[in-house]
């Protein structure tokens, strides 16, 4: 039986680590894309907390060069590409706003035109966001909802979304796009909110902080587990055609709600330690994202497994045991 081989941009992410142990688990070869700047080191903290680092290859490249690319790809010589990487936080954007277009946007098709001229038979993933609903059209976001970005990373994503279609349409290429909404895990970076919100409760749970300090409380969210959402990545490039899903658990909650649930977690008084501060509302809003993944379900036979509620208590835990080591 032969391996499959399957090239990861985003390794190091959140997303790229949860994937990167699911490919593993299934016995491919796994080749990671690992950009360099000013440090000689790659951050391997996600990939080695989920005891994969010393089994995945990792390739120096980066989504805005090219010949970087077409390199990894000859030397990966992939079934599978799973595009993750990106500049993916949506503040960010707003200060870096071409960065976010060179990475996010003009990377996917750096990444496409990579395979068109390496290996065109690879099954490519994009990477897309819910993000992109933006300003939502309809009261649940599907497949066939228009799209409204509301910030310079949702419109560098969905700039990616479009041409991964235009490569799929145009080439015969079997390109697909995953719209994920909002997935969490204890991996998650602490510049978003739903770990920023777990940290601070264990840090005031252990007596090193006194408040949470966040902006809009009342944006709703459809949060999932990552783990969940990179087995849907590798579903859709399972299947005969390729196609574009909508990746969501149907259920949306405030995030109050959400940091209501990571304080009873913890035994604390949310209303005693949160505090709302002005400098983290964001220049655009996005109100409300709540997903349709009845296709998903019917097509790829997926559904999440995690609950909000057992995903939060979980990265509770995991940061109330990561503060509680560092401070020994």
């Amino acid at each position: 039986m032969t391996t499959k081989s399957a090239l990861i941009t985003g390794i190091t992410g959140q997303d790229g680590a949860y994937l990167a142990q699911l490919l593993l688990e299934k016995g491919y070869r796994v080749v990671g894309l690992a950009p360099r700047r000013s440090s000689t080191d790659t951050n391997l903290a996600r990939l080695e907390w989920l005891g994969v680092a010393d089994k995945v290859e990792l390739m120096d490249g980066d989504l805005t060069d090219l010949a970087s690319l077409i390199r990894c790809v000859q030397f990966a010589d992939p079934d599978e590409v799973y595009n993750l990487g990106a500049q993916s936080f949506v503040k960010t954007s707003w200060d870096q706003p071409i960065l976010t277009g060179q990475a996010t946007g003009l990377g996917a098709v750096n990444m496409l035109e990579a395979l068109r001229i390496a290996k065109p038979n690879a099954r490519f993933y994009q990477a897309s966001t819910s993000e992109m609903y933006g300003l939502i059209q309809e009261p649940m976001q599907s497949e066939t909802t228009p799209f409204y970005p509301r910030s310079p990373y949702a419109a560098a994503k969905l700039y990616a979304h479009w041409m991964t279609v235009n490569y799929r349409e145009s080439f015969d290429m079997f390109a697909c796009s995953g719209i994920l909404f909002n997935h969490e895990s204890p991996l998650r970076g602490l510049e978003f909110v739903t770990r920023k919100v777990t940290d601070g409760v264990a840090r005031i749970k252990l007596g090193l902080a006194d408040e949470l300090r966040l902006g809009n409380i009342d944006a709703k969210r459809d949060w999932g587990h990552a783990r969940d959402y990179v087995k849907a990545m590798w579903l859709m490039l399972q299947q005969d055609e390729a196609d574009d899903f909508v990746i969501a658990t149907g259920r949306t909650t405030t995030v109050r709600d959400m940091c209501r649930i990571a304080f009873d977690a913890a035994g604390l008084e949310m209303d005693k330690h949160l505090v709302i501060d002005p400098a983290f509302f964001r220049p655009a809003e996005v109100d409300v994202l709540l997903g349709n993944a009845g296709k998903a379900r019917e097509k790829l036979a997926w559904e999440p497994e995690t609950s909000l509620e057992s995903m939060i208590q979980e990265m509770y835990k995991a940061d109330f045991e990561r503060l509680s080591t560092q401070s020994k």
